[in-house]
C-alpha cells in the first residue's frame, strides 16, 4: 500500500528544503527553497499528532546532531535517522530513539566493508537499518549511485542485481533521484516502475514529488509497492503544490 511519507531535512541545525544536486562543499552553489522558522522537534510532534510513520530525518553536513536529537526526543522510536551514520555512532542513534538508521553506501564508491561494520554496530539487526540510495539518471533507462553529496557519479548502476545484493543487509530502502530532489517537477516515473520491480522489502522514493496526483500516480506504477516522500512542495514547508493535511487525509483513504 503506497503511503505518503514525510521528511525532517536538516542543514547547519535548520529544517530546510533544498535541490538536492547542488547539496556541494560550496555554500554559494546551495539552492535552498525553503528555511523553517519551526525547530525539527515541532516537525516530529506534527508528525506523532497525525500518526504518520516512517518518517525519515536527514542529517545534511554537520550541526545537525542536536536538532536531530530533539525531533528523536519528540517521538522516540517512530523516526528513522540519517546522514553521517557509520559503525561508531549508529547504536548511540538508537539509544537516542531512531527507529532505524538511514545508511549511505559510501563518501566516495561503495564499501562493503563500511556496510557490514554499520550493521555489526546494531548487532545485526537488519529490521533497524534503512539503505539510502542516491542515484542520477544516465540515459533513458539506467541510474547509477551518486556519492559525495550526490556530485559523484559512481559506477555502481541501481539495478535488479545491486538491490538483491544489498536487501540482506536491510529491511528498507530510501531512494533518492537526485536529478529531480527539491525541483517539485515531478517523479522519475520509469525509475518508480523499476523500484517496484526490483524490491521485495520496503522502499520509499524522493525526488520530485509535487501535489497528490503524484501520490496516485507512485500508487499506480508501482502498484502500491513504493511509498513517496513529498517535501518542498508541502505547504508546512513553504510549498504550494499540496497540504500537508490532504496528505494525511489520504494515507487514511488508503486504510479504508
Amino acid at each position: 500500500m503506497t503511503r505518503f511519507r514525510p521528511c525532517i531535512d536538516l542543514h547547519a541545525g535548520q529544517v530546510k528544503q533544498i535541490v538536492g544536486g547542488t547539496l556541494d562543499s560550496s555554500t554559494a552553489e546551495l539552492k535552498t527553497n525553503f528555511v523553517s522558522q519551526h525547530s525539527a522537534g515541532h516537525f516530529a510532534r506534527l508528525y506523532r499528532d497525525h500518526n504518520l510513520e516512517g518518517a525519515h530525518v536527514i542529517m545534511l553536513g554537520p550541526g545537525n546532531d542536536d536538532a536531530a536529537t530533539e525531533a528523536l526526543a519528540a517521538w522516540p522510536g517512530h523516526l528513522q535517522v540519517g546522514g553521517g551514520i557509520n559503525d561508531q555512532n549508529a547504536a548511540a542513534w538508537m539509544e537516542r530513539g531512531a527507529s532505524k538508521n538511514i545508511a549511505d553506501l559510501g563518501s566516495s564508491k561503495f564499501s562493503q566493508e563500511r556496510l557490514d561494520a554499520v550493521l555489526a554496530a546494531l548487532g545485526g539487526q537488519k529490521n533497524h537499518l534503512v539503505i539510502d540510495i542516491s542515484c542520477r539518471r544516465q540515459g533513458d533507462e539506467k541510474w547509477f549511485v551518486a556519492m559525495n553529496k550526490w556530485q559523484t557519479i559512481t559506477d555502481m548502476e541501481v539495478n535488479q542485481e545491486s538491490i538483491k545484493s544489498l536487501e540482506p543487509y536491510c529491511s528498507e530502502f530510501l531512494i533518492h533521484a537526485a536529478d529531480n530532489e527539491g525541483l517539485q517537477k515531478g517523479i522519475d516515473e520509469k525509475l518508480v516502475e523499476k523500484l517496484a520491480e526490483w524490491c521485495s522489502i520496503p522502499v520509499t522514493y524522493a525526488g520530485g514529488g509535487r501535489n497528490l496526483d503524484d501520490l496516485e500516480l507512485v500508487k499506480k506504477l508501482s502498484h502500491g509497492k513504493v511509498d513517496l516522500t513529498i517535501g518542498s512542495a508541502l505547504d508546512c514547508f513553504g510549498g504550494t503544490g499540496v497540504k500537508f493535511d490532504d496528505c494525511v487525509a489520504w494515507n487514511a483513504k488508503q486504510g479504508e
